[in-house]
């Protein structure tokens, strides 16, 4: 059988001067230093057979995958089912506000973290990437492919492929900016589950999508 790896990579660090949680909305770019971080991850993909890239919608991951494509000759096509994870608090920012867990009006909205109650529920999540992996590699076969989208869609998918439990602490997630998570299959088999940071020295102040620093 031939084996064909599908790489989850996290868009770089978003221009977000008033750390909103941005969401679905459309418009946010990477920052400078998620610029850096794009070409990083480009750099680190570059010895690898890429066969074919494909990205969120969103622009912060159309601008990530661009150098990775560039560098391997290739067009960045769209697929919509890699989009960032839907939220009720999009666009505002979390905490302050009408985003305040003290605000009894939210109460509903956290009422329900295994699903979440706040947001699109993890199972719909887990179910559109897995679709969009496994067409990526039929598409790829014995090659590589690359799918840019965010951070929560490739965490749930990656800890269900792992046989975990969904329902996790949102400060535990392994999925850094502009990280790999590469998925190793054998025929349509997932063989394994590994991950890396290739612009991990970049984070030093970096903002992540709730405005929340990486360390």
């Amino acid at each position: 059988m031939t084996t064909t790896a599908v790489h989850l990579v996290r868009h770089g660090e978003v221009h977000n001067p008033e750390r909103l949680l941005y969401g679905r909305l459309p418009g946010y770019r990477l920052s400078d230093r998620g610029q850096q971080m794009a070409q990083r991850v480009a750099d680190h993909l570059v010895g690898s057979d890429v066969a074919l890239v494909r990205s969120s919608p969103m622009l912060r991951a159309q601008q990530t995958a661009a150098p990775i494509a560039a560098a391997h000759g290739l067009d960045v096509t769209t697929d919509q089912r890699i989009t960032e994870s839907g939220n009720h608090f999009e666009g505002q920012r979390m905490g302050y506000g009408t985003a305040k867990l003290s605000d009894p009006r939210n109460w509903r909205w956290f009422l329900n973290p295994l699903r979440p109650s706040w947001g699109e529920p993890y199972r719909e999540q887990v179910a559109r990437v897995t679709a969009a992996i496994h067409d990526a590699r039929a598409a790829a076969e014995g090659h590589d492919a690359v799918l840019v989208l965010h951070q929560l869609p490739i965490w749930v998918t990656r800890r269900s492929a792992e046989g975990k439990p969904l329902c996790h602490d949102p400060r535990r997630r392994r999925c850094g900016l502009c990280s790999v998570t590469s998925l190793r299959f054998v025929g349509p088999h997932l063989a394994d589950v590994s991950y890396a940071e290739p612009a991990a020295e970049l984070y030093a102040g970096a903002v992540d999508a709730t405005g929340g620093q990486l360390t």
